[in-house]
């Protein structure tokens, strides 16, 4: 494609596109005609970025080499596009990942064309504060979360829940210092906060969300727990397609009024309910649905906390996923078929 092509295309960057979520937003981007920059930090590594090459089919691809540790590292991935989405962020880690959100922000900073920058971040900077109701509580409260929740870094801090701690407050902190340097330099940021995250995607590993949800039916009981230790320290299981989600980080940045953090999620849930589906819908697993042993606390019959994404549903947006059935069904066909993708069995 000849340079003065790009040109007249909307032209976007993606950060991280070996990740699981980007290489889907990649491909949404491609199909809707947007040339695309992304970055990963080695290009030649085709283990973790030979979808990139497959995506090339689709439209304008180029792949570049970016550090979320380099200075400067992503100015030539940022520049000349028109919006900029921040995927990429190192995992567990605080500094690192404040460190890397602000080393792109300065390249966005420094690029004359961009309309918006969209930073995924995650729900996990929103649900976990100790006031919520938890698992065991005699009344039978629930609580709604929005945007305007946050986690509660001291907390985190303090007692180290055992799922994710670090990770939590990393997307706390790294949210915040992006919105502080964004209002200090005129950009305009929009964040999107995801929750579980379920469905095909291009990337030839997966997140650690998919195995999560399809742990009833693979048999991992480590997965199993770690997927109850959500519901535990969220109040719920609390899932969105990649396909929704996608849709939602494009949708925010081409509305013009979009503005501040958006909850993105279409199911609040739980584990029993997961469960009771999956044993109806594919009885051939033996999916177990008594759930209840003495090694787990009291699971949950339904959410006891539950995020809203009205803010993103009144500004226009639709998700198309709202079901378990919806959610989990090209993902499950994969898996019973062969043809997934080999992590969706860790």
């Amino acid at each position: 494609m000849s340079s003065s092509v790009v040109e007249k295309k909307k032209m976007a960057c993606v950060t991280g596109g070996n990740g699981y979520i980007a290489s889907a937003l990649i491909k949404m981007l491609l199909e809707n005609g947007y040339a695309v920059k992304t970055t990963v930090r080695n290009p030649d590594d085709m283990s973790k970025n030979s979808h990139l090459k497959n995506l090339k089919a689709l439209g304008h691809l180029e792949v570049l080499r970016a550090d979320l540790d380099q200075e400067g590292s992503f100015d030539e991935a940022v520049a000349g596009c028109h919006y900029a989405f921040l995927v990429a962020a190192p995992k567990d880690v605080i500094e690192p990942a404040v460190r890397g959100t602000l080393n792109v922000m300065r390249s966005c900073a420094r690029a004359r064309t961009l309309r918006r920058v969209i930073l995924t971040s995650s729900s996990a900077g929103v649900y976990i504060r100790p006031e919520l109701p938890q698992q065991g509580d005699d009344d039978d409260g629930h609580v709604v979360l929005d945007e305007d929740s946050w986690s509660d870094v001291e907390y985190l801090r303090a007692e180290k829940p055992p799922l994710w701690w670090a990770y939590c407050v990393s997307k706390v902190l790294l949210e915040k210092a992006a919105c502080r340097f964004a209002e200090e330099h005129g950009i305009s940021l929009v964040t999107i906060c995801p929750v579980v995250t379920v469905g095909e995607a291009p990337a030839p590993v997966v997140n650690t969300s998919v195995p999560l949800c399809l742990s009833f039916l693979t048999g991992n009981e480590a997965l199993l727990a770690a997927l109850k230790g959500i519901e535990k320290t969220s109040g719920g299981v609390q899932l969105v397609h990649v396909d929704d989600l996608c849709r939602a980080e494009l949708f925010v940045a081409e509305e013009a009024a979009a503005a501040g953090r958006y909850i993105c999620c279409s199911l609040n849930t739980t584990v029993v309910e997961i469960a009771r589906f999956l044993a109806r819908k594919y009885p051939q697993y033996g999916v177990e649905t008594n759930l209840s042993t003495d090694d787990d606390e009291q699971l949950l019959e339904k959410p006891r906390v539950s995020l809203s994404s009205a803010k993103l549903v009144g500004e226009g947006f639709e998700f198309k996923y709202k079901t378990l059935d919806e959610i989990y069904g090209d993902v499950v066909r994969r898996v019973r078929q062969g043809t997934g993708n080999s992590a969706l069995l860790i």
